[in-house]
């Protein structure tokens, strides 16, 4: 049976962000994952964790400017330190949440930067991250994003994705597989999780086109809940999407899978 948890960042954004905790539970979710904390005191979300009985299953590492439309700085060159630091940061959010894995956001390449050094970048702060969060028992997961909705991002596909980690030579970085971020980029969904479920730590789910719940667009959102359970993949499934309307109107399509 697959395991949803919702995305705060994207489910229930007419409240605010500590209620969106208890209407989750409401909705029958056991699990919660969003972009970032740390605008959040650690013990407000740790006590809205433990209130609703939930689980922190993920957040990001530290990206940048984000308001400003950084999207990662795992890849700049010049953000080294920044990076180093935000990691430290995800690991004391991590720790205190009781959440075991992070992702990374590789971010947006620069125009007119070497292709080399981009990539010699990511993959030396893949490795530091790699090694730190491992010490403190938290996975590294690393995501490919379409280049359709943030033109330039780095990382943008299955096969770049296994081939930097192979780069980063750690046991502890991980896929994360964000179904429609690879709909959009390749197509071949179920051939390719089952292919990598080993190397995949975390999937995340929304229909295209529009990005809106399953059930509104191309995606067999059935089959592949099916076709997970049949190859078991034994991880969490993030609903990051944007309701097309409301978070509870639109959650009929899970209401089979939350029991």
């Amino acid at each position: 049976m697959p395991k949803f948890a919702a995305n705060l960042s994207m489910l229930y954004a007419e409240l605010d962000f500590p209620d969106r905790f208890d209407a989750a539970a409401r909705a029958g979710f056991k699990g919660v994952e969003y972009l970032f904390p740390y605008a959040y005191d650690k013990a407000l979300l740790a006590d809205r964790l433990a209130k609703n009985g939930l689980t922190q299953v993920l957040h990001n590492l530290p990206a940048g400017d984000w308001a400003a439309g950084e999207r990662g700085i795992a890849v700049l060159p010049d953000r080294v330190g920044e990076f180093q630091d935000g990691v430290g940061k995800a690991i004391e959010y991590a720790t205190a949440l009781g959440c075991t894995q992070v992702n990374v956001l590789a971010g947006i390449a620069p125009a007119g930067a070497d292709p080399g050094r981009l990539r010699e970048t990511l993959v030396a702060n893949l490795r530091f991250a790699a090694q730190k969060l491992e010490a403190a028992g938290i996975r590294l997961l690393i995501e490919a994003i379409n280049t359709f909705d943030i033109p330039g991002f780095y990382v943008k596909g299955t096969q770049q994705t296994l081939d930097l980690i192979a780069a980063c030579g750690s046991r502890n970085v991980y896929v994360q597989y964000d179904i429609y971020h690879m709909q959009r980029m390749e197509g071949e969904l179920a051939a390719t999780i089952r292919k990598h479920l080993r190397e995949i730590a975390h999937l995340q789910l929304a229909d295209n086109p529009g990005r809106n719940e399953p059930g509104t667009g191309e995606i067999n959102y059935p089959f592949l809940f099916g076709w997970l359970d049949e190859i078991g993949y034994p991880g969490w499934i993030g609903c990051e999407y944007k309701p097309r309307t409301t978070t509870d109107a639109g959650l009929g399509w899970i209401k089979p899978w939350l029991g």
